[in-house]
């Protein structure tokens, strides 16, 4: 990467993001050999419409997906100088979620390269704001073609909806404070013991899937694990001496992203969440399309009255 300043159409003839999801409007190289980023966060953005109405806090996941952006344009030029492959998180490590960033923060990204070997990269990033640092972690970015690699669907499978489903999408909202357009499970499909099995149709019109190009359309791994956590979420919050909290992300320690989500997918989320927590929500959980393990993460998340 040159020591160009990239503004925002420089930005999008480095990486295929469009709206909702371009999270980064300044791109600039550091001396220290760093790639940095600034992203201005106001009040009018979509997910500040559902995360929270009332208490609007940018989500910790597009704070990683931001640093994505930034470590997708420093590695271009090797990853993929035609410009034509999919750069994606392979997996992520470490991450933490330390300070909220709300409306009218701006959010300073900076990203290392640690090492790039074959077709991946090895990616340091830390997010600050003015109240300090927002968002730290590792991730490996990879590369893959942009082609659709799909099956005639299953349509009828042991985890459908009925009206023995655990949590229907009232039940889930009446917990979770969690709203359109950062709302991504259907419903709980069923509760036993300590695993959680939840279920997120993917399609075409859910502005998530608009990330990049219209000729290819897939979920992104950061959103992945925000599923994985909102699987959790409505369960934990339901219990009685957590009536009237929200809940925010605290950490990935480990996240695996195995193969590509299009529309039409139907997402089965397994999480394994010991109950006898009750003000954090530390689990493991694994999404399937069908037969097939397409994530994984290593994930908590902390109960708060909501004061910031």
């Amino acid at each position: 990467m040159d020591n160009t300043i990239y503004c925002i159409e420089g930005i999008k003839e480095k990486i295929p993001y469009k709206y909702p999801m371009l999270l980064v409007d300044r791109v600039w190289k550091e001396d220290d050999g760093s790639v940095c980023g600034l992203k201005n966060v106001t009040v009018t953005e979509d997910f500040f419409n559902g995360h929270f109405p009332n208490q609007p806090i940018m989500p910790g996941v597009l704070q990683v997906e931001a640093a994505q952006q930034v470590a997708s344009i420093a590695v271009r030029d090797t990853l993929d100088p035609e410009n034509n492959l999919d750069i994606y998180i392979k997996s992520m490590r470490k991450v933490k979620f330390r300070n909220p960033v709300l409306p009218g923060d701006r959010l300073f990204i900076s990203v290392k390269i640690r090492k790039i070997e074959s077709n991946e990269a090895e990616i340091e990033f830390l997010n600050k704001s003015h109240s300090g640092v927002c968002t730290q972690g590792f991730i490996v970015l990879s590369t893959r073609p942009r082609k659709y690699h799909i099956k005639k669907p299953e349509l009828f499978q042991d985890y459908n909806r009925t009206d023995n489903i655990e949590m229907d999408l009232n039940t889930l909202k009446k917990y979770m404070p969690h709203r359109y357009p950062f709302l991504f499970i259907d419903y709980i499909h069923s509760i036993k013991d300590n695993q959680i099995t939840a279920v997120k149709n993917v399609t075409y019109n859910d502005p998530i899937m608009h990330t990049y190009s219209p000729e290819y359309s897939v979920l992104p791994a950061t959103i992945q694990s925000e599923i994985i956590a909102q699987a959790g979420c409505a369960p934990t919050l339901a219990r009685p001496d957590n009536g009237g909290k929200i809940a925010l992300f605290g950490s990935i320690q480990k996240a695996e992203f195995y193969h590509p989500i299009h529309p039409g997918d139907k997402l089965i989320i397994k999480l394994d969440l010991p109950q006898k927590l009750s003000r954090f929500g530390k689990g493991s959980g694994t999404i399937y399309v069908e037969d097939k393990k397409v994530a994984y993460g290593e994930i908590l998340f902390v109960v708060s009255d909501g004061g910031m």
